[in-house]
Formats: structure tokens, C-alpha cells, sequence
């Protein structure tokens, strides 16, 4: 399933302490869109739907929908922060094609 590296899990759990209401967690998915394709999203969730596959990450929680869980498999979201700007990016193995964005694929 998908991994989320030390500054990513770091970025998102500030994101989650400046949210000011309760956060069950991140969604992570798949969707059609972006240059190649498909394009992933990522949102803060008040609350889990009843299918969605749970990951726990250092405390943290990952939520990903059922037809978003085989387009994220061994998939790693890593967080950068440089001069250049900062962001998510994702490192998609299974992906054969992918964008300079980092943040599309097919």
C-alpha cells in the first residue's frame, strides 16, 4: 500500500493542527485529470467513509478509497521543501508515464 516518508507525515500532521475542527484523516486518491491522465488528490477528511482502506502511518491516517487502492499500490508521497517552492511529491513505480508536475501519471 502507499507510504508517506518522514517530512511528508511532518507537513500533513501540521496541516492537520492548524485545521481547527477534528481530522480523521488524509485522503489520498486517484482521479482522472492532469497532463497524463490521471492526477492524484489529497484532501483532510472529518470523517472515514465505510469502505475506505485505513493505513495508520506514525499516528497518522491514510484514507483511500476501493478504486483508488490499486493505482496507489507501493506507491511513496514525499514532502519537499526548497528554494524553489515546496509541495507534495508522488513516486508511483507502477506509473508509465508521468508529468514534470509530479503529480499526474498513466
Amino acid at each position: 500500500m502507499i507510504q508517506l516518508t518522514e517530512n511528508a507525515i511532518g507537513a500533513v500532521s501540521r496541516f492537520i493542527e492548524s485545521a481547527g475542527k477534528p481530522i480523521a484523516g488524509l485522503r489520498i486518491k486517484v482521479e482522472g485529470g492532469g497532463c497524463s491522465g490521471l492526477q492524484y488528490g489529497m484532501k483532510l477528511e472529518e470523517s472515514a467513509a465505510d469502505d475506505d482502506q485505513v493505513v495508520d502511518m506514525g499516528g497518522l491516517k491514510i484514507l483511500v478509497d476501493p478504486a483508488s487502492q490499486p493505482m496507489l499500490e507501493n506507491v511513496t508521497v514525499d514532502f519537499l521543501d526548497g528554494l524553489d517552492g515546496s509541495g507534495f511529491k508522488f513516486e508511483n513505480p507502477n506509473a508509465t508515464n508521468s508529468c514534470g508536475c509530479g503529480k499526474s501519471f498513466s
